[in-house]
C-alpha cells in the first residue's frame, strides 16, 4: 500500500539539501547540493526546470524532500544524455542520498520530447510514513547521537531516526552507544531493550540511522515503574541533598548499603534494588547513579570485569579533582583511585593496564641485547 508523505514534513531537510542554509538547531548539520537556479517554469509553477545532470539530481531530491508522489521536470538545453541520466538520477537519489535511501521505495520515470526540450514525469513510491520522517533528527558526532538516545530511552520511544553528518560509526558502534545511553538514564533503565539498527545508505559520510527498540515491558508499565523509582529516590536524597563533594558521595553509598544488599541472583535495575532490597552489580551501580544524580556529584556506571568476571561499578568526579571509583556491592563508602581499583582485580576500558610495580620490574629485567 502506497503511503503518502506530505510536503511539510521535510522543510528542514529541503533547507539543508537545496539551499545550503545554516543549521537551525545546535545539533543540526550543514549539507549542500547543486542549487537549481530556475526551480519552476513561468507557465506552470509545479514544473521544475534543469539543464545538467547535477541539477537533475537536485530536482529529483527536491520532489522527495517535498513528499511529492508525482512530479514533472523539464530539461532545457540539456548537456547530457536524457535516456541514461534520468534513471541514473532517480537511482542516485533513491540509493545514495540519506533521505532518499531511507524514505523512498522506488521511483518510476518516463520522458518525452516536446519541441525544444524534454519533459520527464516521475512517480515516487515511499516506504516511510509522515510520522516516521518527522521523527528524524539531524545530529553531528557521537556525543549528539548518545544524547538523542538518552532522551529516547527516557521516553521509552520504540523508534529513533537520526540523520548523521560526518558519519564514522558502524552498527556495532551504534549498539555500544545505545548501551552507554541506557546506563546514562538509570530511572528508565528497566531492562536493556533489544535494538535493530539500519543504516541508509550502506556507506557514506552522511547517513540516516534507524533504530527500532523493543523493551521488556509495555510503555505504560515502564512509565509507572520509572515514576515509582524516582519517588523513592527523591525521598532518600531529601535527607542529604545539601551535602557536597566526597562527603555527599560517601553518604549516598551508605544510604544504598542500608537499603540494598548485593546478590548475584538479584535484579539488574535500580528499580529491583530499591523495591526488592537486593540487586546484582549492575542493579546496584544503577541505583548508586540515581542517588548521586539527584545531587551535584557527577557519577556514571562503569562496565568491566572483576577478577575475570563481568562486573559493574561507579566512577565519580568532583570538580577539579581526580576521578574516583566506588563498588557499591562492597557495602562500604570507600572511594578508590583507578590504581587502587586495578590492584584489587578490576579491569575496564581506559583503566590502568598493569600495576606500576610490574612495569618497574619489567623495565629492570629487560635484556639490553
Amino acid at each position: 500500500m502506497k503511503k503518502r508523505i506530505l510536503a511539510g514534513a521535510l522543510t528542514a531537510s529541503l533547507c539543508m539539501t537545496l539551499s545550503g542554509c545554516a543549521a537551525m538547531l545546535e545539533r543540526s548539520y550543514h549539507a549542500s547540493a547543486q542549487h537549481i537556479d530556475r526551480l519552476a517554469v513561468a507557465e506552470d509553477s509545479s514544473v521544475l526546470r534543469v539543464e545538467n545532470y547535477r541539477e537533475l539530481v537536485s530536482a529529483v531530491l527536491y520532489l522527495v524532500s517535498q513528499g511529492a508522489e508525482e512530479g514533472v521536470i523539464q530539461l532545457h538545453d540539456y548537456t547530457g544524455e536524457v535516456e541514461t541520466d534520468l534513471p541514473a538520477a532517480c537511482l542516485e537519489v533513491a540509493n545514495e542520498d540519506p533521505l532518499g535511501a531511507y524514505a523512498v521505495d522506488y521511483i518510476k520515470h518516463e520522458y518525452t520530447r516536446v519541441v525544444s526540450y524534454y519533459q520527464a514525469t516521475l512517480n515516487i513510491h515511499y516506504r516511510r510514513t509522515l510520522e516516521q520522517v518527522r521523527s528524524m533528527v539531524n545530529v553531528t558526532g557521537t556525543g549528539a547521537i548518545r544524547t538523542e538516545l538518552q532522551e529516547a530511552l527516557a521516553r521509552f520511544d520504540p523508534e529513533v531516526v537520526l540523520r548523521v553528518a560526518y558519519f564514522a560509526e558502524d552498527e556495532q558502534s551504534i549498539a555500544q552507544l545505545i548501551r552507554q545511553a541506557y546506563y546514562d538514564t538509570p530511572a528508565a533503565a528497566l531492562g536493556m531493550p533489544q535494538a535493530q539498527i539500519s543504516l541508509y545508505p550502506d556507506e557514506g559520510s552522511q547517513r540516516v540511522v534507524e533504530i527500532q527498540l523493543t523493551y521488556p515491558e509495555g510503555e505504560e508499565e515502564l512509565r509507572a515503574k520509572s515514576r515509582e523509582l524516582s519517588d523513592q529516590v527523591d525521598a532518600i536524597t531529601a535527607a542529604y541533598w545539601d551535602l557536597e563533594g566526597e562527603t555527599l558521595a560517601q553518604r549516598a553509598a551508605r544510604e544504598l548499603a542500608r537499603r540494598v544488599s548485593y546478590s548475584a541472583q538479584g535484579g539488574s535495575t535500580a528499580y529491583d534494588a530499591f523495591t526488592a532490597g537486593e540487586a546484582d552489580s549492575q542493579g546496584m551501580a544503577l541505583a548508586y547513579v540515581m542517588l548521586c544524580g539527584r545531587t551535584t556529584v557527577d557519577c556514571e556506571v562503569v562496565e568491566g570485569e572483576r577478577e575475570g568476571e563481568p562486573w559493574f561499578w561507579n566512577r565519580v568526579q568532583f570538580f577539579g579533582e581526580e576521578q574516583r571509583y566506588l563498588d557499591p556491592t562492597q557495602g562500604d563508602s570507600r572511594l578508590r583511585t583507578a590504581r587502587e581499583l586495578f590492584e584489587e582485580g578490576y579491569r575496564w576500558p581506559g583503566g590502568p593496564q598493569e600495576p606500576e610495580e610490574a612495569v618497574q620490574v619489567q623495565a629492570e629485567t629487560v635484556d639490553p641485547m
